[in-house]
C-alpha cells in the first residue's frame, strides 16, 4: 500500500486481483486497504504475525468466498483462498518455500502433497478454475536464469518440477502464460541481493494455471514491471471469459 498498490489497481482496471504473502492479519488490515475504489476484499490470514497470508479483490461480489483448504496446519498458514461467481472459481494460493531450511522443505512437500487432491477435486468438479499463485517452483529451464547451478536448490529440484509436470499432465491444468508467451527471460521473482532485479537474473515462479475451458479464452499476457511494489512483479492475463 506504501507502495502505491491502491492508485495502480485503478489504472490497471483489473476485474479481480489475487495477492499472496500478505504478511498481515485482518486487525492489521486498515480501511483504507480493505475499500480500494469498487472493490469488494477478501483475505484469509496467518495466525502468526507478519507471515504469509492470501487475498483477492473483485469488481463484483463473488456468491460464495471459501477461506482455506480445510486442513490445519496450512490454514494456519493462510495459503488459501477461492472466490466463486456462477461456474468460475478464482484462487489465490501461496505455496510454502522449501529454501530456508530443511525443515522448511519438508513442509513444502507435505503440502504439495496434500495439495494434489483438492486440485483433481476442482477439475473434476466441472467448475472452470483460475488459481493465481505464488507457487515457489520454476517449471523448467527457461524460467528461471541460473538453472544450471539451482538444480539441488529448492525451487528447481527435480521433485518440485515433477510435481508441476503432474499438474499440467496428468491434472490437465493448463499454463496460460506459456500458452501466450514462449519466450526466455519471463520472470516475475527477482532476489533482492545484488543486482538481480536491474540485470533481470530472476525466476518465473508466479503462475496463473486454469482448466482447459477457460485457458481457451486467454488473449494477452503481461509481467508488469514498470513499477516495483516487491520483489515479485504482477503476472496480468485478459481472459474473453463472461462470469
Amino acid at each position: 500500500m506504501r507502495k502505491g498498490l491502491a492508485p495502480w489497481m485503478k489504472r490497471s482496471n483489473a476485474d479481480i486481483l489475487c495477492l499472496q504473502e500478505l504478511k498481515a492479519q485482518e486487525k492489521d488490515i486498515d480501511d483504507d486497504t480493505r475499500n480500494i475504489s469498487s472493490y469488494h476484499s477478501y483475505f484469509h490470514c496467518a495466525q502468526r504475525p507478519g507471515y504469509s497470508g492470501v487475498g483477492i479483490y473483485s469488481k463484483r461480489e463473488p456468491d460464495d468466498v471459501i477461506e482455506g483448504l480445510g486442513i490445519d496446519d496450512i490454514d494456519a498458514e493462510g495459503r488459501y483462498i477461492e472466490a466463486r461467481f456462477n461456474n468460475l472459481s478464482v484462487i489465490s494460493v501461496y505455496v510454502p518455500s522449501g529454501s530456508s531450511s530443511e525443515e522448511r522443505l519438508a513442509i513444502k512437500f507435505r503440502f504439495m502433497e496434500r495439495f494434489i487432491e483438492p486440485l483433481q477435486q476442482l477439475m473434476d468438479s466441472g467448475r472452470e478454475v483460475v488459481i493465481c499463485g505464488d507457487w515457489n517452483t520454476a517449471h523448467k529451464e527457461i524460467d528461471l536464469k541460473n538453472w544450471k547451478s539451482n538444480k539441488k536448490n529448492s525451487g528447481f529440484m527435480p521433485e518440485e518440477r515433477e510435481w508441476i509436470d503432474g499438474i499440467l499432465n496428468n491434472l490437465r491444468y493448463v499454463d496460460v502464460f506459456r500458452t501466450l508467451n514462449s519466450r526466455p527471460d519471463q520472470y516475475t521473482w527477482w532476489s533482492n541481493r545484488g543486482q538481480a532485479w536491474l540485470n533481470n537474473v530472476g525466476w518465473r515462479i508466479d503462475y496463473q494455471l486454469c482448466t482447459p475451458g477457460i485457458a481457451q479464452t486467454a488473449k494477452r499476457e503481461k509481467i508488469y514491471k514498470r513499477k516495483r511494489f516487491s520483489d515479485h512483479a504482477p503476472l496480468i492475463i485478459d481472459y474473453d471469459f463472461d462470469f
